[in-house]
């Protein structure tokens, strides 16, 4: 997991989000790494591997096995449908699309 510090220096809000969302289902074990991409040092681990892999958004997960190439997710329910196999919330997933459509307003 690639998780992102801004260019203030405060973290991400919805990387952290999403680390509690793990941690809470008992996902975060299946984590085998955090990542820091810090806005403020383009020579971070995190800041470097988003310009290899062109993602522009944080939290993202990349997922390598052995003689395959890496996937990346950039969205959270994906990953977890398709890497964790577990099925998101139907709050968790309305919850994604809110944050991720801000536009969007409750009805």
């Amino acid at each position: 997991m690639i998780k992102k510090i801004k260019a203030d220096g405060s973290p991400c809000r919805k990387c952290a989000e999403i680390e509690k969302r793990l941690e809470v289902a008992g996902l975060i074990g299946k984590i085998n790494r955090i990542i820091i991409a810090d806005e403020r040092d383009p020579e971070t681990e995190g800041m470097r591997l988003a310009a290899q892999h062109n993602v522009d958004r944080a939290p993202f997960f990349i997922v390598e096995e052995n003689g395959k190439t890496p996937r990346i997710f950039t969205i959270y329910m994906k990953f977890l449908k398709e890497v964790l196999e577990v099925e998101p919330s139907e709050q968790d997933a309305a919850k994604d699309i809110m944050d991720d459509n801000p536009d969007i307003d409750y009805i």
